[in-house]
């Protein structure tokens, strides 16, 4: 009898927490693809509920949240898109938060980047890749680190322009372009990686957002909520960004 209650139970608890499991849609800055990635399952394990993630450039992920698309979280590569998202009612007051620092880097399959202010001022290279600074942080981070160095009217006519920082990083790595601006996040054990002195350009501070199709969803709740836990947190940073 006692089994039979146990059984009974057991089955009541799981067909409760299936009962309460869902999903949540998030709108996720390219940069972040690898780290978005493996949260997904320790996510699914702590709450039960899954996430399906699209993945763009900032810009073209804002664009299609104002025009109507269902996402409803937004982890975007910069801290002005919440904030609009906001402003503009399509997100939630209050629920904005810098879930990641990110940082710039120079990359290259082929070249020695150990100082890559050198490489770019000797100028001996076709063409280098960067990320549409209209709407990838990223790339608006690559356009004020040339600019900074004085080298804008050397290197525009080498650019490659990617639509978003992953499309960028297969630039250099199909040798489309012999090196190119990306995520720190995305070269991590790479052997030939310059880290762009961080007073090249702005602070790269990437902010999510709950958006308004998702203020009334749980498992949307608890993705905001998982982000900002140990267990996220310990995977961001080892991914190379800084969490404050």
């Amino acid at each position: 009898m006692k089994r039979i209650l146990l059984g009974t139970l057991l089955t009541s608890l799981l067909l409760s927490t299936a009962a309460h499991a869902d999903s949540v849609s998030v709108a996720v800055a390219a940069n972040f693809t690898k780290v978005a990635e493996q949260l997904a399952p320790l996510f699914k394990a702590e709450t039960g509920h899954d996430v399906v993630y699209s993945f763009g450039a900032t810009g073209q992920l804002y664009t299609q949240i104002s025009q109507g698309a269902p996402f409803e979280v937004l982890l975007a590569a910069d801290d002005e898109r919440p904030t609009k998202a906001v402003t503009e009612g399509l997100g939630v007051e209050g629920s904005v938060f810098t879930y990641a620092i990110g940082a710039l880097a120079l990359y290259s399959t082929s070249l020695d980047l150990t100082d890559g202010e050198a490489v770019l001022k000797a100028d001996a290279f076709h063409k280098i890749a960067i990320a549409d600074p209209a709407a990838a942080p990223y790339g608006r981070a690559a356009v004020e680190t040339i600019e900074k160095l004085g080298l804008t009217s050397a290197i525009e006519p080498k650019l490659v322009t990617g639509e978003n920082i992953t499309q960028t990083l297969q630039f250099v790595e199909t040798n489309n372009a012999e090196l190119g601006f990306v995520a720190a996040s995305q070269v991590v054990g790479k052997s030939s990686v310059w880290i762009v002195p961080a007073d090249l350009y702005e602070p790269i501070r990437q902010d999510a957002v709950l958006l308004t199709t998702g203020k009334d969803s749980d498992a949307a709740k608890a993705y905001v909520d998982f982000l900002k836990s140990e267990t996220a947190v310990t995977v961001i940073k080892a991914a190379g960004y800084v969490v404050e």
